[in-house]
């Protein structure tokens, strides 16, 4: 006696003939052809070794073997469904929270949460903040908003949203506004820099992409974070340097000047999540994410 099951997508074929007494009405359901039902219904008579159906007139009859597979079938089946639709419905009532830097939240995130809120009223978004190294498989997490060069991890489902754009900017607040506002790129050599620890690399990249020797840099105040350094650019303490979405509202707003423009460089904000946990609320995100960063601030 064999102990193992048919294919599913016999069983599938044959519960759905069973159901509508009609092999035409099945395939119609299950988006196949008639004669791929026809052929399933085979596969799982020969699996099984009993026929199922007899020829009735210009209609099929189940069998006393085909009656006993319909009742078993339909109860599997509709255990199934209801499963399914339970878990999906679970994934639904349950927050998705994401992770991003404090910075990328203070700065960007939260001015647009209420039209995020508006556009995703299911979505159930809950924001976690950190700084560093950020991890998207660390448990609780969802999905993580990150700047990040590729390659990316193998183990990840990567949304690229955007390539990074950083430039400097000034506050009116600042000394020396006046002159730089209209002074080349190379006057900023001669300044000392607002930095940030998390992100060293971002006054060399902007030097070496302006032809300037990222050696002839002098480095100021220095923050751990990006939101304090942004901050401190604001109160006319220097000269800092940032992603674009993070500054763009203060440009627009007249708090800085970005009188040097942006930058592109290697990396991408995108929207992480490991393959094993992939979420169609994930793709709805990524999808306003794009549509919000494409627009002016």
């Amino acid at each position: 006696m064999r102990h193992d099951l048919p294919p599913l997508n016999a069983l599938r074929a044959f519960e759905a003939t069973a159901r509508l007494n009609s092999v035409s009405q099945a395939a119609e359901q299950l988006h196949v052809t008639h004669g791929a039902v026809s052929r399933q219904l085979k596969v799982l008579e020969e699996h099984l070794g009993v026929s199922l159906f007899v020829k009735d007139g210009r209609g099929l009859k189940l069998t006393d073997a085909g009656l006993r597979l319909r009742d078993a079938s339909a109860e599997a089946f509709e255990r199934l469904r209801s499963a399914c639709a339970e878990l999906t419905q679970s994934t639904a009532d349950a927050p998705f929270v994401l992770g991003c830097s404090g910075s990328l939240l203070a700065r960007w995130f939260i001015p647009r949460l209420g039209r995020l809120n508006a556009d995703l009223p299911d979505l159930r978004l809950h924001l976690s903040a950190g700084e560093g190294d950020l991890d998207p498989r660390r448990p609780g997490l969802d999905a993580l908003l990150v700047f990040a060069e590729p390659p990316w991890p193998a183990d990840m489902q990567v949304y690229e949203l955007v390539s990074e754009r950083i430039g400097p900017v000034i506050s009116p607040r600042y000394t020396g506004f006046i002159d730089l506002k209209s002074a080349p790129a190379s006057a900023l050599l001669g300044e000392s820099l607002l930095h940030t620890t998390s992100r060293p690399q971002a006054w060399p990249t902007w030097a070496g992409q302006n032809d300037l020797d990222p050696q002839a840099l002098k480095f100021g105040q220095g923050f751990e974070h990006l939101y304090y350094l942004l901050e401190a650019a604001v109160a006319g303490l220097g000269v800092a340097i940032a992603p674009e979405p993070l500054v763009a509202e203060d440009v627009r707003a007249g708090r800085l000047v970005a009188p040097w423009g942006f930058v592109e460089t290697p990396a991408r904000l995108a929207l992480w999540l490991p393959k094993r946990a992939s979420d169609s609320r994930a793709r709805q995100l990524a999808q306003w994410l794009r549509h919000e960063l494409s627009q002016p601030a």
